[in-house]
């Protein structure tokens, strides 16, 4: 059996994607604040894709790792081109 390959993918759709509904509806996943991912964390993430982006950025906030969010979203602002596929950018 081979072990599973992370997709890379989630990253983006994290710093891509806006909250559908809510107090904040309309703000990135990406910069949703620790305390209201908390809150869904202790009340129960949605189901589905919305559900497993909100708990990576949770896990990504929780264990000091905001710096890779904020160096991925200033990577893709200098390389995404419009009607272009985005990929992750190398960071050094």
């Amino acid at each position: 059996m081979q072990p599973a390959k992370p997709d890379n993918t989630v990253l983006i759709d994290v710093l891509q994607t806006k909250m559908p509904f809510g107090k904040y509806k309309g703000t990135l996943i990406a910069d949703l604040p620790v305390y209201y991912l908390e809150w869904l964390q202790k009340n129960g993430m949605p189901p589905g894709k919305l559900g497993m982006l909100l708990s990576t950025t949770y896990e990504i906030k929780i264990n000091g790792m905001t710096t890779l969010l904020n160096q991925l979203k200033a990577a893709l602002k200098g390389h995404q081109q419009p009607g272009t596929t985005t990929t992750i950018p190398k960071i050094t």
